[in-house]
């Protein structure tokens, strides 16, 4: 509880940031109000209760898994390991905000590069840590799947607000898969998010932090999706040590919320380390998407790849802001950051802002991006072989998206992600059906 008081007075000491501030820029902060939310209420139960239908038609879309771990507004609902997942190489465990068992947050990065008012109000409200733990030098075939489920309070004029945290911890020589996917728990139509039905548009907003340690010699690959209701605020933090020799695969899936941030530090650590960091992104009506990055090399010979695609329709927006660190002393380390940017109407933007900040010699860094409309010599091709533009569209997309879902690091979700940006495009091109009508 005291950990929770200390929070709260570091969150009441500072102020919601604006837009004022370069790591808020284009976000349209200055209009959100925080009196609109309260807390979530923890619901009855230990954490021990049975896997709900809809956190299991989730993660059965994902693939094979060795363990899934069900959260309900930021409290532990379930857990439930696969036969083959060996309790000797595998840990789950959701302790309690006051177990002693809970690392300090300064153990992991996410303290390294400051914090803001949502970072300390995450510490104050979250209820359970999903901590996983691979044993030195264990092999998992199968990811972990962490299902965050978000229900909004119908009963209240003010939208909930949960705080999922998760986690990851790779013990040296280790290998291992976690897949992440925030989604509302029902939608109106009393489906899954994901199926026909849109996500609940009631108000809600989501503060999720991942912390991910790979340790000398380990390889982890890192999935997060998020597919968040149509009234939902999430601000999100991801954040990574990598270190000796050790890898770290992380793709990204964007395509819910009302306003969806997520702030992406990784920190290398170990010589040698590597990172690769990946995200899609999708937005329609007035959804906003908002990326911010930190490629930050500490060490020798250390190398992150960078590469955010997303498309951005109606009124849509998409922010990427994105800095490349080279301490000094990391001497001969490779960092490259590419930014591409598919506006497919008048009314939508994107904004794309790559930055470089050298401290060493023996290096070699890039960055890239662009921001424009589909090609129309595509379209054109297309549209002489008798397609319509619609549907041209449609099949533009879904190519440009096909490309990255093939890198996804579980050949599961990079089906997930062709199945929603598909479903997504097969909407718009009904509706769009229905206005020309």
């Amino acid at each position: 509880m005291r950990r929770r008081a200390e929070a709260w007075q570091r969150f009441a000491a500072s102020s919601i940031p604006t837009e004022a501030e370069e790591v808020w820029r284009y976000s349209g902060i200055d209009a959100f109000d925080l009196d609109d939310f309260t807390p979530a209420s923890p619901p009855p139960g230990d954490g021990s209760g049975p896997v709900s239908d809809v956190a299991r038609r989730l993660a059965d879309s994902l693939g094979p898994r060795a363990g899934l771990v069900v959260t309900r507004n930021g409290v532990i609902e379930a857990v439930e390991m696969s036969p083959s997942a060996s309790s000797e190489a595998l840990s789950v465990t959701g302790p309690r905000i006051s177990s002693a068992l809970l690392p300090a947050p300064e153990a992991l990065g996410v303290l390294a590069h400051g914090r803001d008012a949502f970072g300390e109000l995450h510490d104050a409200f979250m209820a359970d840590v999903v901590l996983i733990n691979v044993a030195r030098k264990a092999v998992l075939r199968d990811p972990v799947v962490v299902v965050h489920l978000i229900d909004p309070d119908r009963s209240s004029e003010r939208g909930v607000a949960a705080f999922p945290r998760l986690l990851v911890e790779l013990g040296e020589s280790a290998e291992a898969g976690v897949i992440e996917l925030t989604a509302p728990g029902v939608t109106d139509a009393g489906l899954p998010a994901g199926e026909e039905a849109d996500p609940s548009p009631l108000a809600a907003l989501v503060v999720p932090v991942t912390e991910l340690r790979v340790s000398d010699d380990a390889r982890l690959r890192y999935a997060n999706l998020q597919v968040l209701g149509q009234g939902t605020t999430s601000i999100a933090v991801q954040a990574s040590c990598v270190g000796r020799d050790a890898t770290l695969q992380s793709f990204t899936a964007g395509l819910g919320g009302r306003y969806a941030r997520v702030r992406t530090d990784s920190d290398l650590l170990g010589q040698a380390g590597r990172t690769s960091l990946l995200a899609a992104y999708l937005g329609t009506g007035r959804q906003v998407h908002d990326f911010r990055t930190l490629q930050d090399h500490h060490a020798p010979r250390t190398e992150s790849q960078l590469l955010f695609e997303g498309a951005v329709a109606d009124t849509a927006r998409s922010v990427y802001s994105g800095l490349i660190r080279i301490r000094k002393g990391a001497r001969g380390s490779n960092a490259f950051q590419t930014n591409h940017n598919l506006v497919l109407s008048e009314g939508a933007h994107a904004d794309s802002v790559p930055n470089l900040e050298i401290d060493e010699n023996d290096v070699k860094c890039s960055h890239a991006s662009s921001v424009g409309p589909i090609d129309e010599e595509q379209r054109y091709y297309l549209e002489t072989r008798g397609i319509d533009p619609e549907v041209a569209e449609r099949l533009i997309v879904l190519g440009f998206f096909s490309d990255l879902a093939g890198r996804a690091p579980f050949p599961g979700v990079g089906r997930w992600v062709e199945d929603a940006v598909r479903r997504r495009m097969a909407g718009r091109l009904s509706a769009l059906g229905r206005a020309d009508g």
